[in-house]
């Protein structure tokens, strides 16, 4: 019989896909965290004029190109106050790869825990702690780099708390990680939270990872990094171009870090992925130094989407928390809910496919044009009312 690795037999297909899979090609899809805005024109036209200019046909720096690298820099600098060097960034392939090497460098499996002279169980790797419900990647980056998943439940507003992050770090954790805005539930993470996460990672010696690729679609409240609070090289952060820029498709991502974390992520980077795509380079480089109006653009519809959202689960009696950033609302449904709205052509994800936590809710992502959105409010109505 054949045998598969223990790590990748604890991973299963996300349950995000399986939902599409049992709709209908003509559903609405309300599952996909996908801008429905194109790529801006100045950033499409970048990767063309490298492609003709001969520019993107060679491998470039295992970190990714000098210029993007210092566009990085500049965008931290212009939207979160930090000063980060371009030899600390690391182009990755999307946000997902930047949290795969993070984790791969940070995080041991069963057997000897390094700077210990400790010896974890047979089937025991180092812990990593994220938010349940939370991202179905945190999850599953964990079993693969032979760790073990420490979920833990939010606030009532779904939030993270840092005194449950803080109640949860063993000498077995290496890392916490933090989401904000959030998927699935869009909150955001109070500026107190985020100098709470920063002192956490200090004082108990355990990376932060900070997961901020929603960073520009705040509606209230602000966004703010763990990383403007750290003074101890514990934080990193990974973002990307797929949700600010609507560049999904082109899977540009970085991470960003003290250099000896860099250097360590470096070293996995090189090998499963040696340098991110070279078009995607120079598109995302004029992304981030170009004109920055069509992300305020962007911002303001999902604003106006939400608010259409919220009025009509409240119409038809659903609670739902109020998400203050990205383009998700986690409204408590009652069973059979998500499968009747299926069945009917409206894609909706179970809250339990982000973690056990989320059973009793659903994630509905509203990146579709407002008539769209009240289409499918009426068919949940429909569906609420079968299921009651």
């Amino acid at each position: 019989m054949t045998e598969f690795s223990r790590r990748v037999e604890q991973v299963s297909i996300s349950g995000i896909r399986e939902v599409f899979e049992a709709a209908g090609e003509d559903a609405i899809n309300l599952g996909l965290g996908q801008p429905d805005f194109p790529t801006p024109d100045h950033a499409r036209q970048a990767a063309v004029e490298a492609i003709q200019a001969g520019k993107a046909d060679a491998y470039t720096s295992n970190k990714g190109t000098r210029e993007l690298r210092e566009a990085i820099a500049d965008k931290h600098a212009r939207d979160n106050g930090m000063d980060v060097d371009p030899e600390n960034v690391i182009a990755t392939s999307g946000g997902s790869e930047a949290l795969h090497i993070a984790l791969e460098a940070h995080v041991d499996g069963p057997g000897h825990s390094p700077g210990s002279d400790r010896t974890q169980s047979d089937n025991a790797g180092q812990e990593v702690i994220f938010p349940d419900p939370g991202f179905v990647s945190y999850d599953a980056l964990t079993h693969l780099a032979g760790g073990t998943p420490k979920p833990v439940p939010l606030r009532d507003d779904l939030t993270l708390d840092p005194a449950t992050v803080e109640e949860a770090i063993t000498d077995d954790t290496a890392a916490f990680i933090v989401n904000s805005p959030a998927n699935p539930t869009g909150a955001v993470q109070s500026p107190d939270d985020m100098r709470a996460f920063a002192r956490i990672a200090d004082e108990h010696d355990v990376l932060c990872l900070s997961d901020e690729v929603y960073e520009h679609i705040v509606f209230e409240g602000e966004h703010r990094s763990p990383a403007e609070f750290d003074d101890g090289g514990n934080v990193v952060v990974v973002n990307a171009c797929s949700k600010s820029y609507s560049m999904t498709g082109w899977r540009l991502g970085w991470v960003t870090g003290a250099s000896d974390r860099i250097e360590r992520m470096l070293r996995v980077h090189q090998y499963a992925q040696a340098c991110a795509s070279a078009p995607a380079q120079f598109a995302a480089e004029a992304a981030l130094s170009g004109p920055q109006d069509v992300v305020e653009e962007m911002r303001a519809a999902f604003e106006q989407r939400r608010d259409v959202l919220l009025d009509g689960l409240e119409d038809i009696g659903l609670e739902c928390p109020t998400p203050e950033g990205a383009f998700y609302a986690m409204p408590k449904v009652p069973d059979g809910f998500v499968d009747e709205c299926i069945e009917r052509g409206v894609v909706v994800v179970p809250g339990e496919a982000f973690g056990a936590q989320g059973a009793g809710y659903a994630r509905i992502s509203y990146p579709v044009d407002v008539e769209t959105l009240k289409e499918a409010l009426s068919i949940m109505d429909e569906a609420l009312a079968a299921v009651q």
